[in-house]
């Protein structure tokens, strides 16, 4: 399991569950089931336990040392064993020069969703780096697995077994139609206690617990704990509409926090791998950032529109290609709504690679809309190249933000490590308190633009200021970029030197 101290695929203990009735959106009486039993019997025998072994460097000084017993991760004999075995090691054992490689153990969940080809759905984590992969199934028969394929970036793999027995299997639901107070049911491997079933509810959806790109996962309080991950998460009509794959927990034990990649990302993930070995993901190459109410009324965004900032369209990126540009607002793509801006790289990821799709953006107070042809999403971003480098000029002062700039020279680049390609207007002063420190602007950063205007000299900086203040604009949109990129920074023009903004 996961532990964010997150924990990977992971929960407390659980509660007796009180039968409460539930109320549909129609406002229909709805019973919570007397027993979970007639479900789970049916779907047991599809749910299986992963364990997976590599080689590890034998730890230093001590290559001659008896072995501790392998057992599940999270065990309550595993620290009294590692107890008896470091107090009754033999005096200098672990001097000698062979030093051999000793055997490691972990333990996991899967389900079989394709009970002809063997096919078996689990975590990436469960198995990564693993030399040797089996699946156990409900009557103890151990099958070396066969890895299809992975995908890291949702935590997904895919597995594929022989066994003249027939398989049982289960299919992916529509996570979609999952509501907040639903009853689901996970069942899993947790500490090596294979074929355990707990049951809860549906806590939250969309979560987002930092883990990548693509969170969006399901919140559960059913018990899950290290050794559930990649085990399903099912609705009431025995449709997995869930991996289980982390906790946050202080503990590593289940707090009632646990975290499920919805079906519908997990089954387009599962198709492509079985498929191709791999997922291909559509990409527009953009760095982007989020719309702040500042960011908004700077860019005269409608009343309760947001989107996604781009901060950076990539040289000879699709989005570049297309005409997008640092400083527009990516607000609908391919006819989907981008409610905000970690909603857009999923969005992005489930078109096709070569596909031509609309996207509308906002620029200069209003939408228009341009055609992307998605690109594949690389292993590592490029970045995009910095413009001609401007001419040289005395530091100016920016009244009322609390800046001191000046143009980028050789001891600048110097005094704050800038690159030899980094071109605009460094900053050299900010004024404690100021809007600018507010905004935690520091010396050596580099602002690029104004109002998405691009800026090469202090006067440039100080001209897009003061025609925006005629204009009676009350935030000004400064590009800045720094050692961790390129990001937008919505400043008050008519904050007083000195004083917060």
């Amino acid at each position: 399991m996961r532990i964010v101290h997150l924990a990977l695929a992971g929960a407390l203990a659980l509660s007796p569950l009180v039968p409460l009735p539930l109320i549909s959106p129609a406002g229909a009486q709805q019973r919570a089931p007397e027993s979970f039993a007639p479900l789970a019997r049916e779907l047991l025998p599809a749910v299986v336990n992963i364990s997976t072994s590599k080689n590890v460097a034998p730890r230093a000084g001590r290559p001659n040392a008896p072995e501790m017993p392998q057992l599940p991760p999270g065990s309550p004999f595993e620290e009294f064993f590692r107890d008896f075995f470091n107090r009754n090691r033999p005096p200098g054992q672990g001097e000698g020069p062979q030093q051999r490689p000793r055997r490691a153990q972990s333990l996991g969940s899967g389900f079989i969703i394709d009970a002809q080809e063997g096919i078996v759905v689990t975590n990436n984590h469960v198995i990564d780096g693993a030399d040797e992969i089996n699946v156990i199934l409900q009557d103890k028969t151990s099958i070396r697995a066969e890895l299809v394929g992975t995908d890291p970036r949702t935590d997904i793999a895919v597995l594929r077994i022989k066994h003249d027995k027939p398989l049982a299997a289960v299919a992916f639901g529509d996570s979609d139609q999952s509501e907040v107070g639903d009853w689901v049911i996970a069942i899993g491997n947790p500490f090596g206690f294979g074929g355990t079933v707990t049951a809860g509810i549906v806590s939250a959806r969309g979560r987002d617990i930092g883990q990548g790109l693509y969170d969006d996962f399901i919140q559960t309080d059913a018990s899950i704990n290290q050794g559930n991950s990649g085990g399903p998460l099912f609705n009431m009509r025995g449709q997995v509409i869930g991996i289980n794959t982390a906790i946050v927990s202080p503990s590593g034990v289940s707090a009632g926090l646990g975290f499920s990649i919805p079906s519908n990302m997990a089954t387009r993930v599962v198709a492509q791998l079985r498929d191709a070995g791999r997922v291909r993901r559509g990409w527009i190459g953009v760095n982007i950032q989020g719309v702040t109410d500042d960011i908004a009324e700077a860019l005269r965004l409608p009343a309760g529109t947001r989107g996604a900032l781009v901060a950076r369209a990539q040289e000879d990126g699709p989005a570049a290609k297309a005409g997008i540009r640092s400083g527009d607002v990516i607000i609908r793509f391919n006819g989907v709504a981008v409610p905000e801006m970690r909603a857009l790289p999923r969005i992005v990821a489930d078109n096709t690679v070569g596909s031509s799709v609309p996207v509308v953006i906002w620029r200069d107070g209003k939408e228009e809309t341009v055609t992307i042809t998605l690109g594949e999403l690389p292993t590592e971003q490029r970045q995009a190249e910095a413009p001609a480098a401007p001419s040289v000029q005395g530091p100016v002062e920016l009244a009322g933000l609390g800046l001191r700039v000046a143009a980028i020279t050789n001891e600048l680049r110097q005094r704050f490590n800038l690159k030899p390609e980094q071109r605009g207007v460094v900053i050299v002063e900010v004024v404690p308190g100021s809007a600018a420190a507010e905004r935690e602007l520091r010396p050596g950063d580099v602002i690029v633009e104004v109002q998405q205007q691009r800026v090469a000299t202090p006067a440039e900086v100080q001209e897009q200021v003061e025609r925006l203040r005629r204009q009676n604009r009350n935030v000004g949109l400064f590009a800045v970029e720094n050692a961790g990129g390129q990001r937008f920074v919505p400043l008050r023009l008519n904050a007083r030197s000195g004083a917060p903004g």
